[in-house]
């Protein structure tokens, strides 16, 4: 028989399967604890629980899928972990220190069919979905990290941009959203979460129309359809119209303001007229839009793409500034390592 993650399930579903194999409540609330706030890796060290439960968690259940292959360290202090899966498949975890917290981004599927151009990621095609407790364990990995360092440290933001695309597993990723924000065990803050969409519209609506309550990122990368279809090829399914009428369900059925992740390739989508075409696309809805300039991360294998200078990306701030767009430009982690997401993952298959 082959057994599931633990930390697949929430804790209402663990309440109901304890139930249902004749178990109380609280044995629940005791695992619950045992898993999310001790951080046990053995159902033999959650000693304070019933025996028959001991056994039939251990007959149906295991805690540990993940194991770590690579672990890369950047001088600024970012993490980057290569996992493999029970099945042997690799996925990428990263770890970064911000000025507010420490925030990691996890990985929902094994490789990526979005195509987009520039991405180690696409580089490997999808072979399938994380289940929801893989995704949850790369978090439990990252915070065992910490925790061996003996620094009373905790992961404090959760960001679901890493390989593959979420909105493609949206109910495994819902679920881990559900895990990971309980206040019973990691409490994370849906305000210290955010997912990042390719664009799928269909599921930016219901991810709208959820109680899930966290941050929404679409990565849009160009203003018009004749240039994002040639560097994302989602494009040519879901065009800026369709993404934007979902931009603006986004933004109504929840107040709250929606990110636009655009990733600077040199003479590519990085001139001031593209600048100027960004801000008057958004500038309808730019009372709850932030844009999010990414400086790229250069990947071997995509040499066709460069990274724009310090002063391109100035010139386009500033117009978009100019425009009254709201505008950060994203802080780099990890440059010295494999930073590209989905680069050490190919790297490592294509030397293994």
């Amino acid at each position: 028989m082959n057994k599931e993650s633990i930390y697949g399930l929430t804790l209402e579903q663990l309440v109901t399967w304890l139930a249902e194999h004749g178990h109380k409540k609280s044995r629940a609330s005791q695992v619950w604890d045992y898993l999310y706030r001790k951080r046990v890796v053995d159902f033999a060290q959650m000693v304070d629980v019933n025996a028959d439960c001991i056994a039939v968690l251990s007959e149906h259940f295991v805690i540990e899928t993940l194991t770590e292959h690579i672990k890369q360290q950047s001088a600024d202090g970012t993490v980057k972990f290569l996992f493999k899966l029970s099945d042997g498949n690799l996925i990428e975890t990263v770890l970064m220190r911000q000025k507010y917290g420490l925030s990691v981004c996890v990985t929902t599927q094994v490789g990526c069919n979005i195509g987009c151009s520039f991405c180690a990621s696409g580089l490997l095609k999808k072979s399938r979905d994380l289940s929801s407790g893989e995704i949850v364990e790369q978090l439990m990995k990252v915070q065992l990290h910490l925790d061996a360092a003996k620094e009373n440290e905790r992961v404090t933001h959760v960001v679901v941009m890493g390989i593959g695309e979420p909105f493609d597993n949206f109910t495994n990723m819902a679920n881990f959203l559900r895990i990971i924000k309980d206040h019973k065990g990691l409490a994370i803050g849906p305000r210290s979460i955010t997912v990042s969409t390719s664009g799928i519209p269909d599921k930016m609506i219901e991810f709208a129309d959820s109680d899930l309550q966290v941050n929404l990122a679409l990565s849009l990368h160009a203003p018009n359809n004749e240039l994002r279809t040639q560097i994302m090829k989602i494009n040519r399914a879901y065009p800026i119209e369709k993404l934007m009428q979902a931009v603006d369900y986004y933004i109504t059925t929840t107040n709250r303001r929606i990110t636009i992740s655009y990733i600077l390739l040199k003479d590519v989508n990085d001139k001031r007229e593209h600048a100027a075409e960004l801000a008057e696309l958004l500038q309808e809805r730019k009372q709850l839009v932030n844009v999010n300039l990414i400086p790229y991360n250069p990947v071997d294998e995509l040499d066709q793409y460069q990274r724009s200078d310090h002063e391109t990306v100035r010139a386009f701030y500033d117009v978009l500034k100019k425009q009254g767009i709201s505008v950060s430009v994203r802080l780099e982690h990890g440059t010295d390592i494999d930073a590209a997401c989905g680069q050490l993952r190919s790297k490592q298959i294509k030397e293994g």
